[in-house]
């Protein structure tokens, strides 16, 4: 079966068309574009495949579509209503106002690449004209786990922030993990990856999906540590911080990983 049928190419298309966002503002590349990239390529593959489409499967696109409008709308709301987090973010991300545009175009299709990748498992499942079964329905209960996880997180964490803006936040989720949200979207792509892993037909589609999970995994563990590097700076002096730290793991629960600053080459 063909890891690259014409309709992954309208993904591919699709997500540089939304993604392009990017150009406005760099970051966007990787925040706005990417939530909004993962609801377009959910409604655009309910339209392409809406003949063959069984309860399964419009479901996985459909938690494509709240996944990436949850996200999205919940990084713009932040954006534009968080003074303090704009003026954090002007220290810690690049405005790519120097950045040469040739780099741009290059990080733009990158991002645009690892997003069609990403959703590749429910589309192979709606290629291959696989149906529903049960382990598409156990992908996707992962996949709204997940979703209501990073959901729930990012509301503790901004109730924690309204409450007391200095300190970090320790509370609900955050007591299992350093980051939660993260965990969240890394519960949710496993979801993806276990919908379509018994439909994967052959080694170039295994490899399709295998490259978008592993990226998105590597994606949430470079967040965890450009997120520890920021927390240490701004709380490294506290020993409740000091504490919770080496308490409390990074990512993984039940996993004594509490730290991954040391780890370079998580630099995306």
């Amino acid at each position: 079966m063909s890891a690259f049928p014409a309709n992954f190419w309208l993904l591919c298309a699709a997500a540089l068309l939304i993604s392009s966002i990017g150009f406005y503002k760099y970051v966007y590349f990787i925040s706005l574009g990417y939530g909004f990239s993962i609801a377009g390529l959910g409604a655009l593959m309910l339209w392409l495949y809406r003949g063959t489409l069984t309860p399964g499967t419009v479901a996985a696109c459909l938690l494509f579509i709240a996944y990436g409008i949850r996200l999205g709308g919940y990084l713009l709301v932040r954006e534009l209503k968080s003074s303090a987090y704009n003026k954090a973010m002007k220290t810690e991300i690049k405005d790519g106002s120097t950045m040469p545009f040739g780099v741009k175009c290059a990080i733009w299709i990158t991002c645009a690449a690892l997003y069609a990748l990403q959703v590749s498992a429910v589309f192979y499942r709606l290629h291959n004209v696989a149906g529903t079964d049960a382990l598409c329905w156990i992908g996707c209960a992962v996949m709204a786990f997940g979703l209501i996880f990073e959901s729930v997180a990012d509301l503790q964490k901004n109730a924690s922030k309204k409450k007391n803006p200095r300190r970090f936040c320790d509370s609900g989720l955050f007591k299992i993990v350093r980051c939660p949200n993260y965990l969240g979207e890394m519960i949710f792509w496993t979801g993806v990856l276990l919908s379509g892993v018994n439909v994967l037909g052959g080694v170039g589609q295994w490899a399709i999906a295998l490259t978008g999970y592993i990226g998105i995994i590597y994606v949430m563990f470079s967040g965890a540590r450009r997120l520890e590097i920021r927390q240490n700076k701004n709380y490294g002096s506290d020993p409740e911080y000091r504490a919770y730290v080496q308490s409390t793991p990074i990512l993984l629960p039940f996993v004594p990983l509490y730290s991954v600053e040391k780890y370079t080459f998580l630099v995306a």
